[in-house]
């Protein structure tokens, strides 16, 4: 069972969009939409939190996301009032970027701190740096071109991230004069590797050898998705 998430925002479509790409980043967590008003407009409503808190809890706890200001306040007064004070817990985090990433830490088995940890941790800038930070000779190395459609983006980006999380290595995907952590999916994203890009892969640690294998056959395989 993993931690479910609860997406709080005024437009109950802003809330489903987000929910359906979230979904398909962490296809085995319940993440519930509760948006607008239950006449269909902009706003947001108490007891339709309250419901969707309920139906994301699968034993293992939720965190909740949320848009605007009243978006908080409508969060934190369902969270006050339920029953087990430590059923959910909301995320002071960026609704898109907070979403992702706690959807991802869920698929990958975090409990609730850590599922709340990262969608905070989004708040910040993407965990880019400059071509040389990991140039050490003792790191291992890989060139592979994408081949599949969209790249390092979204699904693909979340693919590989958690599929790196097993490995005792530190891994990072260079483009270009861009570096980003293999573990975060937003600075993968950042990246902006597309279809029939190069990029190389470095990695240190016990496990180095391993996380190239497992990257090669990821890249190999397109990440699930067609070329």
């Amino acid at each position: 069972m993993s931690v479910g998430l609860v997406l709080v925002s005024h437009s109950a479509k802003l809330a489903e969009g987000l929910a359906e790409v979230a979904a398909q980043m962490a296809p085995d967590v319940t993440i519930v939409p509760a948006g607008g008003l239950s006449g269909g407009g902009i706003g947001t409503d108490y007891d339709e939190v309250v419901a969707a808190v309920q139906r994301a809890d699968s034993g293992s706890g939720v965190v909740l996301l949320y848009d605007l200001g009243s978006a908080q306040m409508t969060a934190e007064l369902a969270v006050e009032s339920l029953p087990e004070a430590n059923t959910a817990v909301v995320a002071d985090a960026p609704f898109v970027e907070g979403t992702v990433a706690a959807a991802v830490a869920a698929q990958g088995g975090a409990d609730r701190a850590a599922v709340l940890a990262a969608a905070a941790a989004a708040g910040g800038q993407p965990e880019l740096e400059a071509h040389p930070a990991t140039s050490a000779p003792e790191a291992d190395r890989l060139e592979v071109v994408l081949a599949n459609e969209v790249g390092l983006h979204a699904r693909p980006a979340a693919v590989l991230a958690r599929s790196l999380s097993g490995f005792e290595a530190d891994v990072s995907v260079l483009l270009g004069d861009k570096e980003a952590d293999a573990h975060s999916v937003l600075a993968l994203m950042s990246l902006g590797a597309r279809k029939g890009d190069r990029i190389e892969v470095r990695a240190r640690g016990p496990e180095a050898a391993q996380a190239l294998a497992k990257v090669k056959e990821l890249v190999a395989q397109n990440f699930g998705d067609p070329a």
